[in-house]
C-alpha cells in the first residue's frame, strides 16, 4: 500500500514539474474573487519584476490538452489466444474458443484505450530484496460500434484478432460514461 503510494506521489510530481504554473492571482485576479482587480482600477496590477517566477517549460513538451485519440482518425486493438490451450476435445471446436478469446483481448485492449487501466501495486522489501511484487490491472467500460479488422491465424497455435473504433463513438462512450459517473454520485 504505501509503495503505490509512493508511486503515486513520485508521478504527480513528474507531471505537476513538466506544467507551466501561472501564479493563483494572477488567474483567479478578474473572476469577481478580487473586486478591486474585477473594477479594472489596476490596484492588484503588478509589474513583470513584483510578480512570482513562473515555471519555464520548453515549447516541445507543451502538448495541447486534447486526448491522445484526438490525434487519430480510430484506435486500434489486437487481441492474442492460443488454441491448444482451449477447453475442448475437439479442435474445431479449439479454434473456434480460441477465436473468440482473442476477440473478447482485443475488446479488452480497446476498452483500456478508451477509458484507462485501474493498476494496484504492491511490493514487499526485506533486508533490502525485493520478496514479493504484485500487480493487478482492471478495466471496466462499454464498448460498441467496434469493426472487425481481421482474424488471422498467428503461428501454429495461435489466432490474432484485430479490431477498430471511430474517434467519433471514442468521444460517446467517454460522455456516456461521464454521465453515468455523475448520475451515481448524485
Amino acid at each position: 500500500m504505501q509503495v503505490t503510494k509512493f508511486i503515486s506521489i513520485a508521478l504527480t510530481a513528474i507531471v505537476l514539474s513538466a506544467c507551466q504554473v501561472a501564479p493563483l492571482q494572477n488567474l483567479m485576479g478578474n473572476v469577481g474573487l478580487n473586486p478591486e482587480a474585477a473594477a479594472g482600477n489596476g490596484a492588484q496590477d503588478k509589474t513583470a519584476s513584483e510578480r512570482p517566477a513562473m515555471l519555464k517549460v520548453p515549447s516541445e513538451l507543451l502538448v495541447p490538452n486534447l486526448p491522445l485519440v484526438e490525434k487519430r482518425e480510430s484506435l486500434t486493438a489486437t487481441g492474442y489466444a492460443v488454441i491448444s490451450v482451449q477447453n475442448s476435445k475437439t479442435p474445431a471446436q479449439q479454434r473456434l474458443m480460441a477465436i473468440r478469446a482473442a476477440k473478447l483481448d482485443a475488446y479488452r485492449s480497446l476498452a483500456e484505450q478508451v477509458y484507462g487501466l485501474r493498476l494496484d501495486a504492491t511490493a514487499t522489501v526485506a533486508d533490502m530484496v525485493v520478496q514479493i511484487d504484485t500487480f493487478r490491472s482492471k478495466v471496466e467500460g462499454v464498448i460498441y460500434g467496434a469493426t472487425l479488422v481481421s482474424i488471422t491465424p498467428s503461428g501454429d497455435d495461435t489466432y490474432e484478432t484485430t479490431l477498430t473504433l471511430d474517434k467519433s463513438t471514442v468521444q460517446d462512450l467517454r460522455m456516456l460514461y461521464l454521465t453515468q459517473l455523475t448520475a451515481k454520485s448524485r
